[in-house]
């Protein structure tokens, strides 16, 4: 029996690496369940925090009697309290993400399974969503048992088809609409375009959503092996464009590439959304286990 796509994804020396981290936020969320981090906020848990004075009408069972009898004062002990998180995958399933080799579309869903399973690990809510119309979004999740739940869904996306025919800025939209709550959300994608990501991403913000971008492209995009007369057909609306391509026309090429590429960071470090560069060629591995955690978005 060939290997799936969904059998690939990750593998089993990843799932045990991917079981010994955690999502980060940046950002303090009130979660609907008990999860397994630590939060800001004091609770109840097993672990110690701070005291206060006590109040009237307070839990008699949290004062410390130990400080009472040498202070003769009511204080109540504060724990950490642990709480889950929501953790939101975007991916762009446009036909332009199905390019290189891996594809830019394939590195999005192991990076999204990845994610996907660090939360459910952490008993967090984790829903991964492919852009587009109704239809598209998976169940939320929870819990290691779901793993198998989130490849299904993620084997059954593929680039292109009608209902990822939407740009940036409907997709999230759709997902606004659609999911109600905050948490962390990381968008993967290539971010290409014809009417930008700028009003996807800020919608997110608006959404009071800890965002973070991983902007994925091709090594065949940075620096294209091409070389004399060739038609260039645009991938996902068919627009075509006769050129030569020559040193100079590659070195133009670069430099847009590289302010394409600068524009995004800064577009997302004005805002304080974590933009992170992602290569197909990179060992998906290496970019959560090293560059993830570089960047805060897992410990």
């Amino acid at each position: 029996m060939p290997k799936t796509e969904k059998q690939t994804l990750l593998s089993p020396e990843l799932l045990a690496r991917l079981e010994r981290l955690e999502l980060v936020s940046r950002k303090i969320f009130r979660g609907r369940m008990k999860g397994e981090r630590r939060s800001k906020r004091k609770g109840q848990s097993v672990e110690f925090a701070d005291f206060r004075n006590y109040v009237a009408g307070d839990d008699l069972r949290l004062i410390d009697w130990n400080l009472y009898a040498r202070l003769d004062q009511l204080f109540l002990k504060l724990f950490l309290e642990e709480e889950d998180l929501h953790f939101f995958a975007l991916i762009d399933a446009s036909e332009s993400m199905n390019f290189g080799d891996p594809t830019k579309l394939l590195v999005a869903k192991q990076l999204a399974a990845a994610l996907g399973y660090i939360g459910m690990c952490r008993a967090d809510r984790v829903s991964v969503t492919a852009l587009g119309p109704h239809g598209r979004r998976a169940p939320v999740l929870r819990g290691r048992s779901s793993l198998w739940k989130m490849l299904d869904y993620l084997d059954s996306v593929t680039p292109g088809d009608d209902s990822n025919n939407v740009s940036l800025h409907d997709g999230v939209k759709d997902f606004s609409l659609r999911t109600a709550g905050t948490g962390v959300a990381v968008l993967i994608s290539d971010l290409m375009d014809k009417s930008g990501y700028e009003s996807a991403l800020r919608m997110l913000i608006g959404r009071r959503m800890d965002v973070f971008v991983m902007h994925v492209l091709s090594p065949e995009e940075i620096d294209p092996p091409l070389r004399g007369d060739r038609k260039l057909i645009d991938i996902e609306d068919g627009d075509e464009a006769e050129i030569t391509i020559n040193a100079f026309v590659l070195e133009k090429y670069r430099d847009t590439v590289r302010q394409f590429i600068g524009t995004a960071k800064q577009f997302c470090s004005r805002r304080s959304i974590v933009y992170i560069p992602v290569r197909t060629d990179t060992p998906v591995e290496t970019i959560v286990t090293k560059y993830l955690r570089e960047r805060g978005v897992v410990r």
